[in-house]
């Protein structure tokens, strides 16, 4: 099996294997106050240093989750529960229309259960966000905006949003925003500080969250974090013992926490020469797809994506498919497209982007990572045309 689909996944890396096992040999609750608790305690707090490093941050500003969903929902209902307690009036959420299904349901669910008002913001035929329909939903609505939330790399088809300059904006209007950086850390240098004071970020204006997850980029799974900015005002969302600043109580996973840690320590010092890797092999394959499938259309930004992503409609084909026949065939790759209660659904993101449900329903993504070699690709690009062959024979066709 070759495994082409480090979007949704990558493979643990074996430092972050090393990390997670070591500190499982420890015990104590990392809250306790006798010397195993406080062993325990240094492994997380070296793992806050170690992050904070490589987000360009305060350790402070650390905030461990269960990983990218928990760190989103925190930072969307604790910004806006928290604006709407300070001004009822404060009650619109800005978000893009193309944003993982992490985002777009929790807006839907603090829309139906907590009176949000959403202004969506459309992206055009490269999935790029409409920044002068930001700036003039803003300048409509801008004092009753609890805040703005955006990816900085689409998880889809890789599109790479201008964050310094959406920052920029919410901070010129007043307004907190959240940045998902869980497709984007890795593939993307990241600084938190950086971008808040080169956008002008003052208290509880312009950037003041960004969410990572560790399985993204080789730890183990089930961790995350949410940086948040120490004049953030954020309501929390899980309550009880008051860990790390009251904001996500609970009983701290050390050896998950060492394992991110160590995986992002890894993944920082390698990105240089892993980048220009993952740059070559991209672009190669896109050349390739092209050449042996030429009705196949790339989608998203052709130059302004993310150095590991390859997103394609393939025309007559079923993307599920499409899955499958390659699947069976030796390969995993993505769809990119919703499923729904086991109902697999046309990409949201393409839709957004102005394609039909044809189009949107024919896409592939495939993913490359760190341990993507030639050779696999090599194999996958000697299969694809047989796997789009049968599936438009198949009676697949839409």
């Amino acid at each position: 099996m070759a495994y082409l689909d480090h979007a949704a996944s990558t493979p643990v890396r074996p430092e972050a294997t090393k990390a997670f096992t070591d500190a499982l040999a420890h015990a104590g609750n990392p809250s306790s106050v006798h010397r195993h608790g406080q062993a325990a305690r240094a492994l997380v707090e070296d793992a806050r240093e170690y992050l904070a490093t490589v987000l360009g941050c305060q350790p402070i500003e650390v905030i461990f989750t269960s990983g990218g969903t928990e760190s989103i929902n925190l930072a969307l209902v604790g910004l806006f529960r928290a604006a709407v307690e300070k001004d009822a009036k404060r009650n619109r959420i800005v978000v893009p229309e193309a944003e993982h299904h992490a985002t777009l349901d929790t807006v839907l669910w603090l829309q139906e259960h907590e009176g949000a008002v959403l202004e969506w913001i459309p992206v055009d035929k490269q999935g790029r966000i409409d920044v002068v329909e930001l700036q003039d939903t803003l300048e409509r609505a801008g004092r009753a905006v609890a805040l703005v939330s955006m990816l900085w790399a689409n998880n889809e088809v890789g599109t790479i949003q201008p964050v310094t300059e959406i920052a920029a904006l919410a901070a010129a209007h007043q307004v907190p925003l959240h940045i998902d950086a869980v497709s984007a850390f890795g593939h993307i240098p990241i600084n938190f500080a950086q971008i808040r004071t080169e956008s002008g970020a003052q208290g509880n204006a312009g950037l003041v969250a960004l969410s990572i997850s560790g399985h993204k980029f080789g730890s183990v799974p089930g961790v995350g974090a949410l940086v948040v900015s120490r004049e953030a005002q954020l309501e929390p969302l899980i309550h009880g013992g008051g860990q790390q600043r009251g904001l996500r109580s609970g009983t701290l996973d050390a050896p998950a926490i060492s394992s991110m840690a160590i995986a992002a320590l890894v993944t920082d010092k390698a990105f240089e020469q892993e980048h220009a890797r993952l740059l070559s092999l991209r672009d190669a394959t896109i050349a390739k797809i092209q050449a042996l499938v030429p009705s196949a259309v790339l989608s998203g930004d052709p130059q302004n994506r993310l150095d590991n992503n390859v997103n394609f409609t393939f025309p007559g084909c079923q993307s599920d498919s499409l899955l499958f026949l390659l699947d069976a065939m030796g390969f995993s790759v993505s769809t990119g497209s919703a499923c729904q209660a086991g109902v697999a659904q046309p990409s949201h993101v393409l839709l957004a982007m102005g394609h039909d449900e044809r189009g949107a329903s024919s896409a592939l993504r495939i993913s490359l990572g760190h341990t993507t070699t030639q050779e696999e690709l090599d194999e996958f690009f000697a299969a694809l045309p047989e796997a789009v062959e049968r599936a438009r024979k198949a009676g697949t066709t839409v």
